[in-house]
């Protein structure tokens, strides 16, 4: 039995034995986690492997006029983004040994031509340090949250305990906060702010007390971002939590998270009703508005679509589903959670073969990770600078090329505006070069092997694969008819590169 305690301390483990560089500075940066760990079951035995084969961290987005029409930029390094980028990474390397003959351990051959599926006995499993931004993180806050979390636990000196979900208390996502008054900065930080204002910070948990968010600014009140579906709002799901908890519910974690235009919006009412829940959101940019819609969103469209993408669809004959997410010690509503991932697409129907609504199990860990917001505040001392998240994004996958990847401002740390624009400044987990690397999965295919949705010759575009990938697309519009209408649609110019 796989437990929460046992995949929250791996990937933690996996995180301590990256090199220092892209780390928050202990104390003073803060930054989240996120990792994709597989799950190989013996048929033949009670034997379980596991191996994280993906993570990342990161809590930014660039914004809109950021973006690249040669999809040369990471557009959402959001730590749950960047796991799951590098899973594909993985993924399209374990199908390249596969397609040349050689012994994958994650595929075997599938019954329709040029296809392939998952070997009996594998699956993969999402973690994250802290609940995805979005409608999850818009929970109830009860009179009895005033304090910030207790110290971690050493994750060394922990064994693995079943953490079926439960009510996570302590600290919240909020967006960082301007620091206002401070005229005495370095210049050097005063130019890494400028290159900063295209930025997101994700929302993380909020260290004041209940007392504290009633006083301050309403519009200052943060906690994450949120989702999609237009129905209930928040004080509906607080009053339902109310009453599986005697504690008293005055208030709800706040997200700076925007509502997507042309639908709903928050009521903005006092106390519980300040918020909608269930509605599509993009994550919040200091100033300048981004596409990125929350991690809550993309998690629940993964729980239907498949975390695969539309490119890798065209080797698999099924779709890939998380069977399980675990979320590490943080503030966490189990309703919320289910709501949010679960049961806004739980009425999906009509989709093609290979398709299906696939809920994962939902847990929670109670081992907190050491750079959280929480253990960061408890860490800094006063002749430390402010706190703040830490601006650099990490991604290490099991890949045998450039396992290990850092950048900052949607570019490889340390690039120069000079180089961008260049293979030197890109991330190998941005749109262009995760579509040359399935172009070189697609060359490593026999022609007598390679999927029916590859042979046209006319396919040059990224944009004109991901069309090809008729089934994926199919799934996608239904997807979109039935639970998420006003999900943004990416402009063409920023897909059409080669």
């Amino acid at each position: 039995m796989v437990t929460a305690d046992e995949i929250a301390k791996m990937c933690y483990e996996r995180f301590h034995k990256l090199p220092h560089t892209g780390k928050p500075e202990p104390g003073r940066e803060w930054t989240l986690l996120a990792a994709v760990v597989q799950i190989t079951r013996s048929i033949n035995s009670d034997t379980v492997e596991k191996e994280v084969v993906s993570l990342g961290t990161g809590t930014k987005c660039i914004g809109q006029t950021a973006m690249s029409p040669n999809g040369d930029v990471l557009n959402d390094s959001h730590a749950e983004v960047i796991a799951r980028r590098g899973c594909i990474r993985y993924l399209t390397q374990e199908l390249c040994r596969a397609v040349s003959g050689g012994v994958s351990s994650v595929f075997c051959q599938a019954d329709q031509q040029g296809k392939w599926k998952l070997k009996p006995g594998v699956s993969f499993l999402f973690f994250t340090s802290h609940t995805p931004c979005g409608d999850a993180s818009i929970i109830p806050m009860a009179d009895i949250q005033v304090q910030p979390c207790a110290s971690v636990t050493s994750v060394k000196s922990l064994q693995g305990t079943d953490a079926e979900g439960g009510d996570g208390r302590g600290l919240k996502r909020k967006a960082e906060e301007q620091s206002e008054g401070q005229t005495s900065k370095l210049a050097r930080l005063k130019n890494q702010e400028r290159e900063e204002t295209k930025l997101d910070d994700s929302e993380c948990p909020v260290s004041l007390s209940l007392k504290s968010n009633r006083s301050a600014d309403p519009s200052a009140r943060t906690s994450d971002e949120t989702t999609s579906q237009e129905t209930n709002l928040s004080d509906v799901n607080v009053t339902e939590s109310a009453e599986l908890n005697p504690q008293v519910v005055n208030d709800i974690y706040r997200t700076g998270a925007k509502c997507v235009p042309g639908g709903p919006a928050d009521p903005l009412h006092p106390g519980v009703g300040y918020h909608s829940t269930g509605l599509l959101r993009v994550k919040p940019g200091r100033g300048e508005p981004t596409l990125s819609l929350s991690c809550s969103d993309k998690l629940a469209r993964w729980g239907v679509l498949g975390f695969q993408g539309a490119l890798l669809c065209h080797y698999l004959q099924e779709a890939l589903y998380f069977s399980t997410v675990v979320i590490g010690k943080c503030p966490y509503n189990h309703e919320a959670m289910q709501r949010a991932l679960v049961s806004r697409c739980s009425h999906v129907s009509n989709l093609p073969a290979g398709f299906l609504v696939c809920p994962p199990v939902l847990l929670q860990s109670d081992l907190e990770f050491p750079f959280s917001q929480a253990q960061t505040e408890l860490r800094h001392k006063a002749e430390q600078r402010r706190i703040s998240p830490c601006g650099a994004a990490i991604s290490w996958c099991k890949v045998t090329e450039q396992p290990l990847d850092v950048t900052a401002n949607g570019y490889k740390q340390g690039a120069t505006k000079k180089a961008r624009g260049t293979a030197k400044s890109r991330s190998p987990l941005c749109k262009l070069e995760l579509f040359h690397s399935f172009l070189s999965l697609v060359s490593s295919t026999c022609p007598s092997d390679l999927p029916d949705s590859l042979r046209s010759t006319e396919l040059q575009t990224y944009l004109d694969y991901k069309e090809a990938s008729q089934t994926y697309q199919q799934a996608w519009q239904q997807l979109r008819i039935q639970t998420f209408p006003l999900w943004p649609r990416s402009p063409r110019d920023l897909l059409l590169f080669r």
